[in-house]
């Protein structure tokens, strides 16, 4: 049995390590890209994975007990959260940035007569 626990912790610890470099590249990603709605967008995608990756490392870690239990819900709460809450950020940014349209392309504003049909 002592086989398996050593491969358990490799994978384990290769989730880690991936989990991190995921989040190294987020944050060159967010410190390169000029435009705030693409900062949120790596920002986003990067946090999603990356705590995903990490937390089923160390739910390998852990093994199969309550606390792997525990584990997991934390990343479900985080994948419904973190996309939701990077989501409200960027459409707040959207309807209070006046010069959207100098970075952005945007679709000509036919909305009102959308709603009126």
């Amino acid at each position: 049995m002592g086989i398996l626990n050593w491969i358990r912790f490799m994978i384990g610890l290769s989730c880690l390590f991936l989990g991190m470099i995921i989040f190294i590249l987020e944050t060159i990603g967010i410190f390169r890209f000029k435009y705030v709605l693409n900062r949120m967008h790596a920002a986003a995608i990067g946090d999603t994975l990356g705590i995903g990756i990490c937390l089923l490392g160390l739910m390998l870690l852990s093994g199969l007990n309550f606390t792997t239990f525990k584990i997991g819900l934390i990343i479900v709460f985080f994948w419904l959260a973190s996309p939701v809450s990077s989501h409200l950020i960027s459409r707040l940014e959207v309807t209070t940035n006046e010069h959207l349209s100098d970075v952005c392309e945007l679709p000509e504003n036919n909305s009102k007569e959308e709603e009126a049909v």
